[in-house]
C-alpha cells in the first residue's frame, strides 16, 4: 500500500525519506517542521549530507534509523576545523565542523550513524585538522546501536556551559577514529560500545594517538565512564594510548576524569605507558584517571604507577546508576 502522512499513527511524527515517500526528504527540513518537545523523526534509509543542528527548543526529539541498522542511515559531512568560513571571517574551528550539533535535552537516537569523512590526505595545506561527526551538548542524551565515524575529534560529548553537566549514554555503539576521537566535558557513560583505532598514512612512528580526551570541569564528580566495552585497531600493536587529559584554555580549571572497566584493550594500546599528556603543564598523573578488571594485551599492567587501578570498594561508585543519577535511560 502506498503511505500518506495524514494516515500516520501517531501525528508527533514525522518520517524522512530521500525519494520523496514521506513529510520530508531531507533531516534539516524534518527538523525545522518539527516544532516543540517530545517529537520523533522516522529517517529511512539513505545519507544525508550537510550540517545539521538540534536546537534547544527540540527537547525530547527522538530519531530513530527506519531499518533497524545504523549503516543503512547516514548523516554526514566533510568540514575541518581549518575549513573557511563562508563569509570569509576566519576557519570554521573544532565546534564548527561538526556535522551534527545536538543542543536540546532530552534527545534519543537508535539506530543512524554519525560521520565526517573530511580526510587530511585530500587537504594538506590546513593545519586545523579536527572534524567532529556529533557534538552532544545537552542532558539526557541517549544513543543506541549508532555509529560515530571519523578521524580526530569525532565525538564531542560535551555541555552547554562550564557549569552544566550534561548527562549523556551511549549503549551498543560504534566509534572510531585516530586523535582524541573522544572528547569533552559531558558526564558521559560508554556501555557495551566498540571504539575502533584506525591506521594512519601520514605518520612513520607511534603514537598514532589516543582514544579518549575528557575535559571534565573540576566542580563535576563524574567524567568519562567505559565499561564493557572493547577496544580494537586496524594499526599496528601499542600504536595508540588509550587517553590524555583536555584542559582547554576556555577552562583551566579543568580536572579530567575517565574510568575505564570491565573492557577488552586490544594490542593497538601501549600497554607499557597507556597514557600521555596534551600539556606539560597538566600531566595526566594529577588527573583523575582510573581503571578497574581490564582484559586484552592492551590491559597489561607492567607498572601499577603507569595506570592507576580501582579497588574493588572503589569501583562499586563507578557505575552508570552513580553518573547517571535519577536518569534511567
Amino acid at each position: 500500500r502506498h503511505g500518506s502522512p495524514a494516515r500516520r499513527l501517531d501525528a508527533r511524527t514525522l518520517y524522512v525519506d530521500p525519494h520523496g515517500r514521506g513529510d520530508h526528504t531531507d533531516v534539516r527540513s524534518a527538523l525545522d517542521a518539527a516544532t516543540g518537545s517530545g517529537r520523533t523523526l522516522v529517517i529511512a534509509p539513505g545519507t544525508y549530507r550537510g550540517p545539521v543542528t538540534v536546537p534547544a527548543d527540540r527537547a525530547g526529539l527522538t530519531l530513530i534509523g527506519a531499518s533497524g541498522d545504523a549503516r543503512d542511515t547516514v548523516l554526514v559531512h566533510d568540514n575541518a576545523a581549518g575549513t573557511p568560513k563562508p563569509d570569509g571571517s576566519g576557519t570554521l574551528g573544532t565546534s564548527g565542523s561538526a556535522t551534527v550539533t545536538v543542543q536540546a535535552a532530552g534527545l534519543t537516537v537508535r539506530d543512524v550513524t554519525f560521520a565526517n569523512d573530511w580526510l587530511r590526505s585530500d587537504n594538506p595545506e590546513y593545519t586545523g585538522t579536527q572534524a567532529v561527526a556529533i557534538k552532544v551538548q545537552g542532558d539526557r542524551s541517549a544513543f543506541h546501536g549508532c555509529r560515530f565515524l571519523g578521524h580526530q575529534d569525532t565525538l564531542y560529548a560535551d555541555s552547554l556551559s562550564l557549569t552544566a553537566f550534561a548527562r549523556q549514554y551511549y549503549r551498543d555503539c560504534y566509534v572510531e577514529g585516530d586523535i582524541d576521537f573522544v572528547f569533552g566535558r559531558a558526564t558521559a557513560v560508554y556501555d557495551r560500545c566498540h571504539f575502533r583505532t584506525l591506521t594512519r598514512t601520514d605518520l612513520a612512528s607511534a603514537p598514532y594517538g589516543f582514544v579518549f580526551a575528557p575535559s571534565t570541569a573540576g566542580a563535576n564528580p563524574h567524567g568519562f565512564l567505559v565499561l564493557r566495552s572493547r577496544v580494537t585497531s586496524t594499526a599496528p600493536d601499542a600504536y595508540y594510548k588509550l587517553a590524555r587529559p583536555w584542559v582547554p584554555s576556555s577552562d583551566l580549571t579543568a580536572h579530567p576524569m575517565l574510568t575505564v572497566r570491565d573492557t577488552h584493550l586490544g594490542p593497538g594500546i601501549d600497554a607499557v605507558t597507556p597514557y600521555a599528556d596534551m600539556s606539560a603543564d597538566f600531566p595526566w598523573q594529577e588527573q583523575r584517571f582510573a581503571e578497574h578488571r581490564n582484559t586484552g594485551p592492551g590491559a597489561r599492567v607492567t607498572a601499577p604507577a603507569d595506570r592507576p587501578q580501582l579497588s574493588a570498594s572503589e569501583a562499586r561508585a563507578h557505575t552508570p546508576a552513580g553518573w547517571l543519577g535519577d536518569w534511567r535511560p
